[in-house]
């Protein structure tokens, strides 16, 4: 069943990257109505038989997926909730798991992928690659900065967030400012 739960992932991640998204937190109710009214499922459906209908979904029920994701973008906007907001919830509830459980694979993952990485930078630096290797190797790199960003966004934050508070900081009366004004 694990399975069959990962791979309707990859699809909604792939089609309706906004709902997916909304698993992780509060609002997985909403997606998961979001799903089931644009599958035409029952509204008692399952997870199970949600997983397997997005799975086997047509082209047509992808399109209508698709434009259930638009849809539900555009209600977390009038919520005023953003996509960083529920990647941030998201990020939140597994390091909340990983605490409960004192789960140490993020750990190992993140300094696997951070060894990994510079690893292949330091000996791409010093060694250098050999020409018919060079394009696969340069996709590895890619790759593996890909998931070391995300790892360390997910230990540390990420940029968007630190935009906000920039842009926060940046809006918000100094306190010397407010002092003098009295």
């Amino acid at each position: 069943m694990d399975d069959i739960l990962k791979a309707a992932g990859g699809v909604l991640g792939a089609v309706a990257p906004m709902i997916a998204s909304a698993f992780g937190g509060p609002l997985a109710g909403a997606a998961t109505s979001a799903i089931i009214g644009a599958l035409g499922l029952a509204p008692d459906a399952s997870k199970e038989a949600v997983a397997q209908a997005v799975v086997a979904a047509t082209p047509e029920q992808l399109i209508a997926l698709k434009k259930a994701d638009n849809d539900f973008r555009a209600q977390m906007r009038q919520l005023d909730i953003t996509e960083e907001q529920l990647s941030y919830t998201d990020r939140a509830s597994a390091r909340e798991r990983e605490t409960a459980v004192k789960d140490q694979t993020p750990s190992i993952l993140a300094y696997g992928l951070t060894c990994g990485f510079f690893g292949l930078l330091g000996f791409a630096t010093f060694k250098g690659f050999p020409p018919e290797n060079a394009a696969l190797l340069n996709i590895m790199i890619g790759s593996l900065g890909t998931a070391w960003a995300g790892a360390i966004s997910y230990y540390f934050g990420s940029s968007a967030g630190s935009q906000a508070k920039d842009a926060t900081l940046a809006a918000s009366v100094p306190a010397s400012s407010v002092s003098a004004l009295k």
